[in-house]
């Protein structure tokens, strides 16, 4: 379940300084691999489980998995997050990284 296994991944990545490039790229690489192996699991996540926290720290790799899924449903289902948390993603400017994972989806 995504859910146990996103909660050490973001702890992870909070404790990584943002200057170590190495350390942050592997953590974004596996959030980017949880969420693409199975992206209906992925979405389930997104509207039933994920908090405002996990929220903004998925900004960082929306790209990437909407490049590797090609999904719809996805960025849709960020719409609904940054609706739902409207504080981070006013604070963090998701929608303009909501806005760029859409912008990576081929129609």
């Amino acid at each position: 379940m995504i859910k146990d296994r996103i909660i050490p991944i973001i702890k992870e990545r909070e404790a990584t300084v943002d200057e170590w490039d190495y350390g942050v790229e592997q953590c974004k690489n596996k959030l980017i691999a949880l969420f693409t192996e199975n992206i209906d699991e992925s979405i389930k996540f997104l509207d039933n489980d994920c908090t405002a926290d996990q929220f903004s720290w998925l900004s960082e790799v929306f790209d990437e998995i909407a490049e590797n899924t090609q999904s719809h449903a996805f960025i849709d289902a960020l719409k609904r997050l940054a609706l739902k948390y409207p504080e981070e993603t006013k604070e963090f400017n998701i929608l303009s990284f909501i806005e760029s994972a859409e912008g990576t989806i081929e129609d």
